[in-house]
């Protein structure tokens, strides 16, 4: 019998995640198992929204359905199935025990329901049971009343979404569009608000300008505020500038008519103008050379852009989201970036917490890139061990999201070359993630200055000194050029043709 406590939530205001957690402590009670997890289907895969006796990563992992049998035939029916001890098929949550990580489930009772919201599938519910005989027969008739009241819950959760969204805007309730290749992962409390505030500046129309470290996620939430505006069925044009080519940028950005110069055989729409009606997202806004915001300014206070070679203006219909890494405000101080052009992109500021101050969020985040490269290798499981953990928790993350995402794949690889097998449970412990501590990051530790050779002409010599203050300096910035170009304090462009000079890019 379904406890009345679980029926009263549905009735009381209580975050989605908090109803959700309560939901499955009971059901985990009802049946006696040690492991349950309700999952949504977002795609071809299943993410888990909660779960009660899996490691907190899990919350992270993605389970592409067609790589995970069990989940898969859940899925396929309406009725309950009972995976029986001896099943040939892999259980996804193989040593991802919270109390016993490592361990592999090889007898063990299984069950699971597809759950359905209004006609359609939404996702599933599963438990597992150390013991081969937990679960009666009884048990898989009562199931799917459980599995109503999971619907339910969800159901639920969709409509005070709705409500939310409704209050603040007459548009599209935000958020229900985002998912796939754009969902962002996180549950720290910073976050969330972070996400709430975007979500609720997006549906404005106004200039958003994220401001974050690199790595930090700043592409995905321009996706997010794209997606969640009124013209997310019109194009997201995405601009580098700090990859612009001084020389190519305005033509970039504004077009050409036909003839405007030698080679110039078609016309060609700039980036402006290929964004009408969408939004165009300036990445890395700060490195935009002061000719080029100029120009920018005045399509952005007339709505017009004009191309090169053209009399005429043409108008554009363009929402501006813009990011940056630098501090803009010091920028304008010391005349590196046009005060009034600033005040255009900074209508609505959204500071994106650095991954050091998101706590656990980090470990969801390496179970969404575990489970990718456990697809990628072809390997049963993969998993981190509790040192692995802490180690993850303990390091400072100065490259991010980015970052993360490169030191699991290579442990993942490490792992592989030490002699794991693919057919056993795998595990990145703290040595295989190999996170030594950096160097300092102040600008006079970057200069790592070659040794005087007496003998030399000065030029070469000024050359050596110049290529391993320049070589260093992207080491400690991680390959990031524009980084690089700040703490040198030179302009991007003539950093990167110092190193082509000094032959460090080809």
């Amino acid at each position: 019998m379904i406890e009345i406590g679980l029926l009263a939530d549905l009735g009381v205001d209580l975050p989605q995640p908090v109803r959700l957690q309560r939901l499955l402590a009971g059901i985990r009670a009802q049946f006696g198992c040690q492991a349950i997890g309700l999952l949504r289907l977002d795609g071809d895969a299943l993410y888990p929204l909660a779960v009660e006796g899996l490691g907190e990563e899990v919350l992270g992992r993605r389970f592409v359905v067609s790589q995970h049998p069990r989940l898969a035939a859940i899925l396929a029916q309406r009725e309950p199935i009972r995976f029986e001890p001896g099943s040939p098929l892999p259980d996804p949550y193989d040593g991802l025990l919270a109390h016993l990580p490592g361990v592999a489930l090889p007898v063990h009772d299984c069950m699971g329901v597809r759950i359905d919201v209004e006609g359609a599938v939404w996702g599933a519910l599963t438990l597992d049971a150390f013991d081969g005989c937990s679960f009666a027969a009884s048990d898989i008739v009562t199931l799917p009343h459980y599995a109503l009241l999971a619907a339910a819950a969800a159901r639920t959760g969709q409509l005070e979404q709705s409500v939310r969204a409704l209050r603040q805007s007459a548009g599209t309730p935000a958020g229900e569009r985002l998912g796939g290749q754009h969902e962002l992962v996180g549950r720290h409390p910073q976050w969330l608000a972070m996400l709430h505030e975007l979500d609720i500046a997006a549906v404005s129309d106004l200039p958003v300008l994220l401001l974050g470290e690199t790595g930090s996620g700043k592409e995905l939430l321009a996706h997010r505020v794209h997606q969640a505006s009124p013209r997310h069925g019109k194009p997201l044009v995405h601009v580098n500038c700090a990859a612009l080519p001084e020389a190519l940028a305005e033509d970039e950005l504004f077009g050409h008519a036909k003839g405007a110069f030698s080679g110039a055989h078609a016309e060609r729409a700039g980036r402006i103008e290929a964004a009408h009606g969408g939004t165009l997202f300036l990445d890395e806004v700060g490195e935009l050379p002061l000719t080029l915001q100029a120009k920018l300014l005045r399509t952005l206070q007339n709505g017009e852009i004009q191309r090169l070679g053209e009399d005429r203006p043409r108008r554009v219909d363009v929402r501006i989201v813009s990011a940056t890494n630098r501090n803009l405000q010091q920028a304008v101080r010391e005349g590196r970036f046009r005060a009034d052009l600033y005040h255009r992109l900074s209508v609505y500021p959204v500071p994106v917490p650095p991954l050091r101050e998101r706590g656990n969020d980090v470990l969801l985040l390496a179970g969404r890139f575990l489970e990718i490269n456990r697809a990628r290798l072809g390997l049963r499981s993969l998993r981190l061990s509790p040192d692995a953990e802490l180690a993850l928790l303990g390091y400072a993350w100065p490259g991010n999201v980015r970052e993360l995402e490169h030191v699991i794949s290579r442990a993942a690889i490490r792992l592989l070359g030490r002699g794991a097998s693919r057919h056993e449970l795998a595990a990145l412990d703290a040595s295989t993630l190999d996170l030594a501590p950096l160097p300092s990051t102040t600008p006079d530790a970057a200069a790592t200055p070659a040794p005087v050779v007496a003998g030399r002409s000065w030029r070469a010599a000024v050359e050596d000194f110049e290529r391993s203050l320049l070589q260093a300096t992207l080491d400690q910035a991680q390959g990031n050029w524009a980084a690089a170009a700040r703490t040198l304090e030179l302009d991007a462009s003539n950093l990167h043709k110092l190193a082509r000079r000094l032959g460090l890019k080809g």
